[in-house]
């Protein structure tokens, strides 16, 4: 599998998109690393093809209006990592 993620700084607006096969290992790797310790995982999509998936990564970093239409689509989502931090 592969796979498409979101993740949400627990204290400012910051989001990250990332791609990986191996999510659970990439979430640790972020979690290890200064600038996203302490992030949530709040969304990923899970794709059988490697190319899809990094297709899909891109759009939502490079297209405005595809990440946006995500964020209106976990807006709670998003909500509630900064709620829980707090």
């Amino acid at each position: 599998m592969f796979y498409v993620y979101v993740l949400k700084s627990p204290v400012t607006d910051g989001i990250y998109v990332g791609y990986s096969s191996d999510l659970k290992r990439r979430i640790q790797e972020h979690q290890s690393h200064p600038m996203h310790r302490g992030w949530k995982l709040v969304y990923y999509e899970a794709y059988l093809d490697e190319h899809d998936a990094r297709v899909r990564e891109r759009k939502l970093k490079h297209y405005g209006a595809s990440f946006g239409h995500l964020k209106a689509r976990i807006k709670n989502s998003l909500t509630q990592a900064v709620e829980r931090a707090g």
